[in-house]
């Protein structure tokens, strides 16, 4: 079986982050969420991938490359054109980039499974194909129930008689969701829903191939499954996941580094003396990293990889990016530090003179470090 995950986005609720590394290779513990999504593919059996990209896609295609590290074939199709020398990214959307591949080699010759680049999940993608061959539909959509309350961050899908999509609703207020059931993203196509995307030209799953089959009365199918999903949809998620995942709410999410005490992990070659610092669980310490005598760190709480914490610091219930210094005698509190930026965990955005960078483009040399697997 064959499969696409879209990473073609600018990612623009995520920046300033987005201006450094794409959206999809956001570290979850230090892991790109992009990779946890190849991995699960592999887990399944699906082992033949094409990534559409566009915005910074050398990063995306430099650090996973043909896939052979993750025991899959990986090939790119990257959206965009050379204008005067410089390429310009020009995103095809969802729909659109599925078009582009198959027209360039008809790769999508049978079943095939697509999902967003930016989001973790366990869904058991066997069972995900076995209830989309069973219904017979030339598309299915994975949902997810999400509580009332949550209806309005999310596109929410409503069905009739055995799950067969009548409409969409996008970000609904609790009182006009006509379903709890939200996109998730993840999708089951046949190759005959090409016949349904125009050729080059931009065009979205979501907003504009499934309303159009709704149309057409063309039946496709939204299947409801229990799994976990961790989505990087804006700013304030990046906290949010990294919060879930420290605090024991993600079962099944490695934490990386080795266990030295309870709620403790520690990457390798990190300076630390515990008995002179204060650190209160959880908390992670990436690898190479440097925190001196006085340092104070309070969990919920991580630390990149070659990261300094100076003496008298205290980081609290922060995110800290690889390549960061948290100068002497500061509080690092609710913050996100990334580059020279200090991401609230209400998304607000402003710098700072509390931290200093220790490389030129921390986001991209962590790249090329390979995360620091801890």
């Amino acid at each position: 079986m064959k499969g696409m995950i879209l990473a073609a986005g600018k990612g623009t609720r995520v920046r300033p982050i987005t201006q450094q590394i794409p959206k999809p290779m956001i570290p979850i513990l230090g892991k790109p969420v992009m990779e946890s999504m190849i991995e699960l593919f592999a887990q399944h059996n699906i082992t033949k991938i094409v990534i559409n990209t566009s915005h910074l896609s050398e990063v995306i295609e430099d650090y996973f490359g043909d896939g052979h590290h993750f025991d899959v074939q990986l090939s790119y199709s990257c959206e965009g054109e050379l204008k005067d020398g410089k390429f310009e990214s020009q995103a095809l959307g969802s729909a659109g980039g599925m078009k582009k591949i198959q027209e360039f080699s008809g790769f999508f010759d049978e079943t095939f499974v697509v999902v967003c680049g930016d989001a973790w999940i366990d869904l058991d993608l066997k069972e995900a194909v076995r209830k989309h061959k069973k219904n017979g539909g030339i598309a299915t959509i994975i949902t997810k129930q999400v509580l009332d309350d949550e209806v309005e961050k999310y596109g929410v899908v409503v069905t009739g008689d055995k799950g067969i999509v009548r409409s969409f609703q996008e970000k609904p207020s609790k009182e006009e969701a006509l379903s709890n059931q939200a996109n998730t993203g993840i999708y089951i196509f046949e190759p005959a829903i090409f016949d349904y995307i125009p050729v080059d030209q931009e065009f979205d799953i979501g907003s504009e191939l499934f309303p159009k089959l709704v149309e057409q009365h063309v039946p496709f199918y939204a299947v409801e499954m229990n799994f976990q999903w961790l989505d990087v949809g804006n700013i304030k998620d990046i906290w949010g996941v990294t919060e879930d995942v420290l605090n024991g709410k993600v079962p099944g999410y490695r934490v990386p580094g080795t266990q030295i005490k309870a709620g403790v992990w520690l990457g390798i070659n990190t300076s630390i003396d515990l008995k002179n610092c204060m650190i209160v669980p959880p908390v992670v310490i990436g690898s190479g990293c440097h925190i001196e005598d006085g340092a104070t760190i309070i969990g919920p709480a991580l630390i990149g990889a070659n990261c300094q914490v100076e003496s008298g610091a205290t980081v609290k219930h922060s995110l800290i990016f690889d390549y960061t210094k948290i100068l002497k005698d500061v509080e690092v509190s609710e913050q996100t530090i990334f580059g020279d930026f200090s991401i609230g965990h209400d998304g607000n955005t402003e710098s700072s003179a509390t931290w200093t960078n220790l490389k030129p483009h921390p986001a991209l040399n962590r790249l090329s470090d390979a995360i620091n697997k801890m």
